[in-house]
């Protein structure tokens, strides 16, 4: 079985997460427990990772509007915290407001109820594709999915709190905890989009309590943001007057405020934390390899933009020679993807590549080569999929 540099780097961020990585890294040890099932109800799912569970879901599992949860993508920075009781659980909010509050879940249930149909991407969906290489999970093109969120508004909860106009930030922690020497996991949200009425402290997913591994009992959803912004197990926020000083806040989840050559380093100075996602796209049917009788070719998938809306896709199957205009059909959601759908024929044996590049309601349009960044984050070239032609 031969190894590439991307098998590598995969393998070397597993090991760092399962804590071999040292003098001698046992890779047999990492191959096996790469190969173990995963968390139960996500069997379907692709391992990443074990410790913590880092779950990509095949494409083929990504057909539908609405993600079903067992097909659901999970991003994990720490392990899933142990079983967690909801009769005794409370989310903790102090700082910046008039007293310190705790409220337990059947007080967040018995709140106004709000649902928000949105994309959770991880922003290192397609890093595999990044070349030259750059460590960190090989994300192929699974670390999304869309779902029903249910829960409470953020801004409800900061109001029922007394918060300040001395609150800029809100500062959120979880439940899970850091393996070795690793920093907590600590998020932060501008007053201005803590305050929007689509961001969610959900306990719902699809009309369910949330999956142990989506973060039960309630889990931050901000709409429209890369996905490490939902911290999962949500039990403590701290309105803050300042910036948190988070390792993943100040350091992590950064990107170039500016073009860099591929492969360069890049100064502190002259990155900015992520926010908003890109516009991309995903072809779901064909799947890639798939053999084909001559004739009419169906192609579906999704398209997404974060905040905007899709305004059309454009599809290619002469190598993005010419484009024409794919149909935007079916559910309509903000923060969610698209569907469209195409057809053409194929009337001869041979290869066909196809190629899909959407462009959003601000005139965002998928870049041939997106710009390079050495975390690996937000890549959204056109989607391409390769299918053979036989009689």
């Amino acid at each position: 079985m031969a190894f590439s540099r991307r098998d590598w780097l995969s393998l070397a961020a597993q090991a760092s997460a399962l804590g071999v990585v040292g003098h001698y890294t046992p890779w047999a040890s990492v191959l096996a427990q790469s190969s173990r099932a995963v968390a139960a109800g996500k069997e379907k799912l692709l391992v990443k990772s074990l410790r913590p569970p880092d779950y990509e879901a095949p494409v083929a599992l990504l057909d539908s509007f609405i993600t079903p949860v067992e097909h659901f993508y999970v991003r994990s920075h720490m392990p899933v915290p142990p079983a967690l009781d909801a009769s005794t659980w409370a989310l903790q909010i102090e700082g910046e407001i008039t007293a310190a509050t705790s409220l337990t879940l059947d007080e967040l249930r018995k709140m106004p109820a709000v649902t928000v149909t949105a994309i959770l991407e991880c922003a290192g969906n397609g890093r595999a594709f990044y070349d030259p290489p750059v460590a960190g999970i090989q994300w192929g093109k699974g670390a999304v999915g869309n779902a029903r969120w249910t829960g409470v508004r953020l801004a409800d909860v900061l109001k029922r709190a007394g918060l300040k106009a001395t609150g800029k930030f809100i500062h959120m922690n979880g439940a899970d905890r850091p393996l070795g020497t690793m920093p907590d996991f600590v998020r932060q949200l501008p007053i201005d989009k803590a305050m929007d009425p689509d961001t969610v402290l959900a306990y719902d997913m699809n009309g369910q309590p949330l999956h142990p591994q989506h973060g039960f009992p309630l889990r931050a959803l901000v709409p429209g943001w890369e996905g490490a912004y939902s911290v999962k197990w949500l039990n403590h926020l701290r309105v803050a007057d300042r910036e948190s000083d988070s390792f993943w806040v100040a350091t992590g989840y950064r990107y170039p405020t500016k073009r860099v050559a591929p492969g360069a380093a890049v100064d502190a100075k002259d990155m900015a934390p992520l926010t908003g996602l890109v516009v991309k796209s995903l072809i779901t049917r064909p799947l890639e390899g798939a053999t084909l009788p001559p004739g009419r070719v169906e192609v579906a998938g999704f398209a997404w933009a974060g905040e905007d809306d899709i305004a059309r896709v454009d599809v290619s199957t002469d190598q993005g020679a010419t484009w024409q205009p794919a149909r935007l059909v079916g559910e309509r959601a903000k923060y969610s993807w698209r569907r469209f759908e195409f057809a053409f024929d194929a009337k001869r044996p041979e290869s066909y590549l196809i190629l899909a590049r959407a462009t959003d309601s601000t005139g965002r349009t998928q870049p041939m080569t997106p710009p390079w960044n050495p975390s690996g984050y937000l890549w959204n070239a056109p989607d391409a999929v390769r299918v053979e032609i036989k009689a």
